[in-house]
């Protein structure tokens, strides 16, 4: 049986400027559905990925914004992921050079951390 990771919950405290943000490093904005007062749903999701994001309002999440930090995204070429967030006018963290990977991180406009990961060649 395959157990595949569809959603995730990121916590923001403007839907907009989020919804704004993930658009602009290239996230496709798969739902924004205001189905009653309340309840609004955004589901956004990163090029080539199977699994997406998901914030809004109403939701019931307790996760406060800003407090998402466990987040990894594996990339095929850091450097030039770094250089994308750069040149959406992201300010990206690395590349950090480690045994198993090299990574850069980025925080959205509420402070939640991505860490994005260029796996080692032998993995």
């Amino acid at each position: 049986m395959d157990w595949k990771i569809e959603l995730i919950y990121v916590p923001v405290t403007d839907v907009d400027r989020a919804k704004e943000f993930y658009e602009r490093i290239g996230f496709h904005a798969d739902h924004d559905h205001t189905p009653t007062d309340g309840l609004r749903f955004v589901q956004m999701t990163p090029p080539g990925s199977a699994c997406s994001i998901a914030f809004g309002t109403g939701l019931g999440n307790e996760l406060e914004p800003g407090r998402q930090n466990t987040i990894q995204v594996v990339v095929p070429d850091a450097d030039e992921a770094l250089a994308h967030l750069r040149a959406k006018g992201v300010e990206g963290r690395g590349v950090d050079e480690q045994d198993w990977g090299r990574f850069v991180q980025f925080d959205d406009p509420d402070g939640n951390t991505w860490t994005l990961q260029q796996l080692p060649a032998w993995s």
